[in-house]
């Protein structure tokens, strides 16, 4: 089975929403931004909660 379709709804519709629509390299460098932003902190909150 695919990596993707293992993906929760509301990645997938991110992803198909970059796919689809995304035409620029700064475009696409906000978007990366915010995602590597949003998944970094979300990291860190996990290591925080297994180190307590």
């Amino acid at each position: 089975m695919n990596i993707f379709n293992k993906l929760l709804k509301s990645i997938k519709k991110t992803v198909r929403y970059i796919k689809q629509n995304v035409h620029s390299i700064d475009k696409s460098e906000e978007i990366q931004k915010v995602l590597n932003a949003h998944i970094n902190k979300s990291k860190q909150l996990l290591q925080e909660q297994n180190k307590g």
